[in-house]
């Protein structure tokens, strides 16, 4: 079995990418924490201001744990992108751990720190 890794060429390009989804994404980790923030500020000052019905409070922390979902996500995320930043670093980005095969492109664009082309995922 042959490793058919990327160029260095075609891993800073990567890399490039990489680093600016993550910038794209702390930007919306910002924003998200900020909206939940403010929801959450917002329940508890104007839950004192007007007697609300259970439902309503109910719906408004619905919305809070929500946007606090997607604060963790985001988050997760990020730690992904660092982790295929290193495998870039290590030289192990781009190579299915099974087949020891490219994984395709547009493959590493959505999950960029994948180890499995994608006819190994599949066979799983």
């Amino acid at each position: 079995m042959s490793v058919n890794k990327y160029s260095k060429k075609e891993l800073d390009n990567f890399k490039e990418k990489i680093i600016k989804k993550k910038e794209e994404v702390l930007k919306d980790i910002i924003k998200s924490q900020d909206i939940a923030d403010n929801m959450l500020e917002n329940s508890n000052t104007s839950s004192v201001n007007y007697s609300s019905h259970l439902a309503d409070a109910g719906a408004d922390y619905q919305e809070i744990e929500k946007a606090y979902y997607w604060v963790q996500r985001e988050n997760t995320f990020l730690q992904y992108l660092d982790r295929a930043l290193e495998m870039i670093d290590e030289g192990t980005f781009g190579v299915c751990k099974e087949c020891d095969e490219r994984i395709g492109e547009e493959r590493l664009m959505e999950v960029p720190h994948t180890t499995s082309c994608f006819s190994c995922k599949n066979k799983k």
